[in-house]
């Protein structure tokens, strides 16, 4: 079954699914930048002496606005590279807010002094939330941009005149343990330390993220299908298919009951009628017979032209195929008639609907080859169906069921069974094209 999608993006349903998914999960991450932010406001509010705050509280404001910004990129500006320039800005602000002499504190420190603060771990923390959107490139674009930003932020310190980057050699320990808490030095050995780790971080968070990607992508696809199958077949029908390997790979014959609709006068009606407006009935009815078809658990097995081959016991037969099948024919027989009533319906003019449905063995699986494989239900079971439908034109009916189909009803419910046979008329045996042995029937005028 075709994986459907939009046609006019030429994007599959599976693609799209996971786009979606994709923009959930940038909305989860700019919701966690927006906590991350305030809990750090929060903590400056308490860390850092006052009016410190005040210099911090307008960075903190830019960085949730590129956030917001990152999310429209996707969610409406559709434009993927300015992802990764607010990616780039954002790693380059972190590294002014760390780095950058804050002028509102009380205490005249070096520039160089903010190295001692273990503020470095922020990148780490900045680096994670890109892990919420799939995108391993993205997750290493930002380690890039991160080691660039801090190489240029320690560079610019290590230029500054008062700057120690050697400690003295040949000194006694006191003078160089002097050296190195001095709060003009800055250990260049350290800072390659973190860049490495930080894009060490970085491609291991890109390979967890790749793998998480190819992981949502199969299950986008397993939702796709799944919603393909519920197409045609009924939930639990479904779920076995999901979940099962060839599950039709080998035939199977087990008994079921088999319905076949189909629109009366369709031709001769269509005839005077636009394309348009003929698809446009179409499309109601085949959406109302379905809709009852899955109902009452049925398998829509295809759609004939202007008509339709259902199944009920397919994949699997269960303890309710006949009722349900019986009691599926009579609503679909009075949801057309209803329908005709309604202002669509009444388009349709002297269309009928037909029906015949019959209870016994059948034979299915797949059929085809390797290039193109169909599950397919078959015997003669299928076969006197078809011809119960066609029988309506003859004896003036809207639904004609087999008698084989009711006792099966009975076998299984007999007060829904009753219910149904309220409606039905006996009718004398049919004599069925291409078939010898007449077939015993009830019809519903």
């Amino acid at each position: 079954m075709k994986n459907q999608g939009n046609p006019d993006t030429g994007h599959s349903a599976a693609e799209m699914s996971f786009a979606a998914e994709e923009l959930a999960a940038q909305r989860s991450a700019l919701s966690g930048r927006v906590v991350a932010l305030l809990v750090i406001a929060a903590l400056i509010s308490v860390l850092t002496p006052w009016p410190g705050p005040l210099f911090y509280y307008p960075l903190l404001v830019v960085f949730m606005l590129l956030g917001f910004g990152a999310y429209l990129a996707e969610a409406r500006w559709r434009r993927g590279w300015l992802r990764y320039a607010f990616v780039t800005a954002d790693f380059a602000l972190l590294t002014f807010t760390l780095l950058y002499p804050n002028p509102l504190v009380p205490y005249d420190f070096p520039p160089q002094f903010a190295l001692r603060f273990g503020t470095f771990i922020y990148f780490f923390v900045l680096l994670a939330g890109l892990a919420y959107v799939y995108r391993p490139m993205l997750v290493l674009w930002g380690g890039v941009s991160a080691a660039v930003s801090w190489a240029i932020g320690v560079g610019w310190l290590a230029s500054l005149p008062e700057t120690v980057i050697q400690p003295p050699t040949g000194e006694s320990g006191d003078q160089l343990l002097g050296a190195l808490v001095s709060p003009y030095f800055v250990d260049l050995g350290i800072r390659l330390q973190e860049i490495m780790a930080l894009l060490i971080t970085a491609g291991l968070l890109a390979l967890a993220v790749n793998r998480a990607r190819a992981i949502a992508l199969r299950q986008a696809d397993l939702a796709s299908e799944k919603t393909n199958l519920s197409r045609y077949f009924p939930r639990k029908t479904v779920e076995l298919l999901a979940t099962k390997t060839n599950p039709l790979s080998e035939p199977r014959e087990h008994k079921a009951a088999v319905l076949f609709a189909d629109l009366v006068s369709f031709t001769g009606w269509a005839e005077n009628r636009s394309p348009r407006d003929t698809i446009g009935v179409l499309r109601e009815v085949h959406a109302m017979l379905a809709e009852t078809v899955f109902r009452h658990d049925g398998t829509l097995d295809k759609f004939i032209g202007d008509g339709l081959m259902a199944t009920f016991g397919t994949p699997e037969p269960s303890d309710h195929d006949a009722v349900s099948a019986l009691a599926a024919a009579v609503e679909m027989a009075d949801a057309f008639r209803s329908w005709k009533q309604t202002r669509a319906g009444s388009e349709a003019g002297e269309l009928e609907l037909a029906i015949g449905v019959h209870y016994g063995p059948i034979v299915l699986g797949d059929i085809g080859n390797d290039r193109r494989m169909e599950f397919a239900v078959l015997g003669d079971t299928v076969n006197v169906a078809s011809r119960l439908e066609q029988a309506n034109r003859e004896i003036g009916c809207r639904c004609i069921v087999s008698v084989a189909l009711v006792d099966a009803a009975m076998a299984e419910n007999p007060t829904e069974t009753k219910i149904a046979l309220a409606r039905l008329k006996k009718h004398g045996p049919l004599s069925l094209r291409g078939r010898t042995a007449k077939t015993d029937v009830l019809m519903l005028q």
